[in-house]
Formats: C-alpha cells, sequence, structure tokens
C-alpha cells in the first residue's frame, strides 16, 4: 500500500474498446454492459482512453464521458486507470484533474508525441506534470508513438516524483524492462512495472512485472487472467502453454488488421456490438475484415469461448495471411457441397 492507503497497481488491466453506434457516437449502454462483463470475468482493472480506445479520435468531451461511464459502472469494484495523453502539460493536467474528481486511481500519460524530445525535455514534460497533478501518475512509453522514455529517465522520475507510481511499457522488449526493474525497485519498492504486450506476458512476470494492460482482455478477458495466476503461483510450464496460444490469437488480431480491428472484431464474436470505428474503410478493407473473423472465431473456439462458424474451421499454420485464404477456400467448398455441386 501507499503512504496515502491506495493500492499498488497490478493484474490485468482491459484497455478499453469503445462501442459506437449507427451514427458513429459513444453507445454508452453497450460500453456499460461491457465494463461488467469484463469485471464479472476477473479483470483486476480497466484502462479508458488507452491506444486501443482510440483516445486520438475521440474528442476532450467524449474521452472525460467515457471515463465518467466507466467509473459509474465499475462503481468501485475494480481500479480504473484512466488515459490522459493530451497535446500539452495544460490540458494533461486538466484531464487528471477531472478524473481524480470521477474517482480514478491513477492516471496514464504518454510522453510527447509528433514532436520527437530528447529525454532531458521528456523528463521536463513528466516531472512538471507530476508536480503539479492531484492523482498518481503512470508513465506510458510506447516509443512507436511517442518519444521514448529511457532508463535513465524512469529512474530519475521515480527518484524524485512521489506521484509518478509506475510504468506502462508496449515496446514488449524483455531486457529493456529488466533494466527498468534492476534501475527504479531497488529505490522504489512500491512502484508498478506493467507490460502493454501480451505476446509476453509471462515472461514478463516471471522477470518482476506486476501486471499488464493487454488489448487482449477485450476478447478473452478469461485467459489473460489464468495466464497471470499461473504465472503468479509459480507455474510456469503451463502457463506457457497457455502464453503460445494467446500468441497465436494475438497475432491474428494485430498484424492483417488496422489497429485495433482486429481486437473489435474478435470482442464482437463474444457478444458485443462495437460498431465501426472512425478510420473510414474501403470495400476491399471491409471485405478482408470479414474473412479474418472467420479465422478468429476458430481460434476463439479452441479456447471453447465461442461456437465454431457454421461451415466449420480449416487446418492452421499460425500464418494469418495464408490461414485466411485457407479459411476461405474451406468455406467455399463447404457451401459448394450442401448445394450439391461437389
Amino acid at each position: 500500500m501507499y503512504p496515502c492507503g491506495l493500492a499498488k497497481l497490478e493484474g490485468i488491466f482491459t484497455p478499453l474498446l469503445v462501442p459506437l453506434d449507427e451514427r458513429g457516437q459513444i453507445n454508452e449502454p453497450e460500453l456499460r454492459r461491457f465494463v461488467s462483463w469484463l469485471i464479472e470475468r476477473g479483470v483486476h482493472g480497466l484502462y479508458p482512453n488507452g491506444s486501443t480506445g482510440e483516445f486520438t479520435r475521440l474528442t476532450r468531451e467524449e474521452r472525460r464521458r467515457v471515463v465518467q461511464v466507466v467509473a459509474d459502472e465499475a462503481a468501485g469494484r475494480v481500479p480504473i486507470l484512466a488515459g490522459a495523453a493530451e497535446a500539452n502539460v495544460e490540458e494533461t493536467l486538466s484531464a487528471c484533474e477531472a478524473y481524480a474528481g470521477m474517482g480514478a486511481r491513477a492516471v496514464a500519460i504518454v510522453a510527447p508525441f509528433y514532436y520527437r524530445l530528447t529525454p532531458e525535455s521528456v523528463y521536463a514534460y513528466f516531472a512538471e506534470i507530476a508536480r503539479h497533478s492531484p492523482i498518481d501518475v503512470t508513465l506510458y512509453n510506447i516509443p512507436m508513438f511517442a518519444s521514448p522514455i529511457d532508463v535513465p529517465t524512469i529512474r530519475r522520475l521515480a527518484a524524485e516524483c512521489p506521484r509518478v507510481v509506475g510504468i506502462k511499457d508496449s515496446s514488449g522488449d524483455l531486457a529493456f524492462m529488466m533494466r527498468m526493474i534492476a534501475a527504479v525497485r531497488p529505490l522504489r519498492p512500491d512502484f508498478s512495472f506493467l507490460t502493454g504486450w501480451e505476446a509476453v506476458l509471462v515472461p514478463m512476470l516471471m522477470i518482476g512485472c506486476d501486471g499488464g494492460t493487454h488489448a487482449s482482455s477485450n476478447a478473452v478477458p478469461e485467459v489473460t487472467r489464468r495466464l497471470y495466476d499461473l504465472a503468479r503461483a509459480g507455474n510456469y510450464s503451463e502457463a506457457m502453454q497457455w502464453q503460445y496460444r494467446i500468441l497465436e490469437l494475438f497475432d491474428a488480431m494485430l498484424y492483417p488488421f488496422e489497429f485495433p480491428d482486429g481486437f473489435r472484431a474478435a470482442a464482437e464474436l463474444r457478444g458485443f456490438h462495437f460498431g465501426h470505428g472512425r478510420q473510414p474503410q474501403t470495400s476491399g478493407q471491409r471485405s478482408d475484415r470479414t474473412a479474418l473473423t472467420s479465422v478468429l472465431q476458430c481460434i476463439l473456439a479452441d479456447f471453447e469461448l465461442v461456437d465454431r462458424p457454421a461451415s466449420g474451421c480449416a487446418p492452421r499454420i499460425q500464418q494469418v495471411g495464408t490461414d485466411k485464404v485457407e479459411q476461405v477456400v474451406f468455406e467455399v467448398l463447404r457451401e459448394l457441397e450442401k448445394r450439391g455441386v461437389l
């Protein structure tokens, strides 16, 4: 526990997808239903306004509303780590104040994006926020989209800013995580290390990570929770068996789709309506999504979470492009058989 009495951030946090209605507006009833479903299936916390929630495609008012709805529906059952990434310090602090008032446990703040900054400027940005934030801050390192946060900067912020209580790292780099833990944990045993890359969740937990924020938990919260529980119990052999299984699903949701469309498609197979994202798509992309969704359904069926497609599932080799083609051919052949053509 922290001196203020708040618990350390640990476990599986879901970076929430945001359902949209036919008009492209936030579907609040569906969002509430989704939040409760996730909690009932064992996630330890909720992370609205993350990359998976497409926060950059929402307005300032919509980002506030998403957190408010999530906080209302969660009703204290699990902690909320609210994404507070804005374009500058003033707007970020305004978001921190708003989310503190809504009852969030902490905020996650990405390093400055668009402009690539030096480590000294990244430090200055977070230090200024930490000095004035009314709520605990977790750093969010996602170097593919924003200025990277290096280990000396993380250590400096942890040592000088009590308000900075953790980091979410989405690089997926095991060695980088080890260097962070080695540099910071001796100074701050309360500091949380969360991975944002579920492809290596179990290895990350084995080296000392406290948990993670995983887009896959939108679709398979039970599985991400199982990986966490097995690793925490030291049952690494079984945990790694499940890790390889979720790796296939993760790759199928991530690489052939525009992010986060594959995670949205998989979560819809669990019985939710997320609507169309705000990024326009061509007819070819929409057609491709239909074919890829069949592959996702087959993978989820192997987890015994959904039924198989009516036409069945083709054998997979865990190469998404090939598996998609094989599934399309398989379904066409089955349809032709039904019609008596073959």
